[in-house]
């Protein structure tokens, strides 16, 4: 099977596994599972950052680092197609009582200038905004890539405005990669990172919050009361910190195969607009007799899982277990349809 639905779906290579297998734990409760320790060190270490918390999952990041910044009856603003808003079933709300501000972007990218506009005045009728949170890259937005440059002028915009900020970065390594960027670029400009490592980076499981100390002390409380707390996860951990040792320059090669997928698409009269393909997703959408229903049940005739995300559109996400015969496998079904 040739699973493009999400770079969600790879499993941990034999190499991997090794890691996992040889990990030493402890309970990370107690701050004793060496293993989780280490990843924790070694990402804050990376973004130039002082610490970090593993968590299970992007969603609690996020959760926890909304949490963090915000009281109850602030406002958070982002794009409308971010994953905090869409995505995390009304966490915001429910988690941590504030209300959302949403801003229409470019493919899921907010600009300085936008957010100044949204930005609440000091009126008792409004709620007190008090976070900023971008996705870099956007999963609705095709895989977009923020310009380093605008997320300066909003982080400076942050500053004047004591409003805090925060980096949904769930496929921020493959935005680094493919804009030749660095870690410590981002530590210097966000109050928050969280990053993934079970996207494109190929863990099972995790992804870690990561910010100052204080920060990071007040999300392992967070983390807790979420019923996040874990004991001897170093063996998820291991995998975790395998990825971000071995794993992040190889998204160039899921870049250019999005790119080799993308030719093809491109020469189909049923397919209409394709957004720019700047990472490993590839969002279009179909037209005349062709539907997403009908392109991906024609697609998985030959073993070949897509996504559909609206009436109109299909996602297809690359990722380390397609292989260069799956690509050249997936260009010869579309080229004969």
């Amino acid at each position: 099977m040739i699973d493009y639905r999400s770079d969600t779906v790879t499993k941990p290579t034999a190499a991997m596994l090794d890691a996992m297998f040889k990990a030493k734990v402890g309970d990370d409760v107690f701050h004793e599972d060496p293993t989780i320790n280490e990843l924790e060190h070694f990402a804050a270490e990376m973004f130039g950052m002082e610490a970090s918390l593993f968590c299970s999952s992007g969603t609690m990041t996020n959760q926890i680092a909304i949490k963090c910044h915000t009281q109850p009856g602030d406002e958070v603003i982002c794009d409308r197609t971010s994953h905090i808003f869409q995505y995390e079933g009304g966490g915001i709300a429910f988690n941590s009582g504030c209300s959302v501000n949403v801003i229409v972007g470019d493919r899921g990218r907010i600009s300085a200038e936008q957010v100044k506009a949204h930005i609440n005045s000091d009126d008792v009728h409004k709620a007190a905004t008090s976070l900023v949170s971008l996705e870099n890259t956007s999963n609705r937005g095709g895989g977009s890539c923020y310009d380093f440059n605008e997320m300066i002028r909003i982080a400076e915009l942050c500053k004047q405005e004591g409003l805090k900020f925060h980096i949904d970065g769930a496929r921020l390594f493959n935005a680094i990669v493919a804009k030749k960027e660095s870690p410590k670029q981002y530590g210097e400009i966000f109050d928050s990172i969280s990053i993934c490592l079970s996207k494109g980076l190929g863990a099972p499981v995790g992804s870690l919050i990561i910010g100052n100390k204080e920060f990071i002390k007040k999300a392992r409380r967070i983390r807790k009361v979420f019923g996040g707390g874990m004991r001897q996860a170093g063996y998820i951990a291991a995998a975790g910190l395998y990825a971000l040792q071995n794993n992040i320059d190889r998204l160039q090669v899921d870049h250019d195969n999005a790119q080799k997928i993308t030719a093809a698409l491109k020469a189909k009269s049923f397919v209409d607009e394709i957004l720019p393909v700047e990472t490993n997703i590839i969002i279009f959408s179909v037209k005349n007799e062709m539907t997403p229903k009908l392109f991906i049940g024609k697609m998985k005739e030959h073993n070949i899982l897509m996504y559909p995300i609206s009436p109109t559109q299909v996602r297809i996400v690359v990722h380390l277990d397609i292989t260069q015969e799956m690509v050249q496998k997936t260009i010869q079904i579309i080229n004969e349809l």
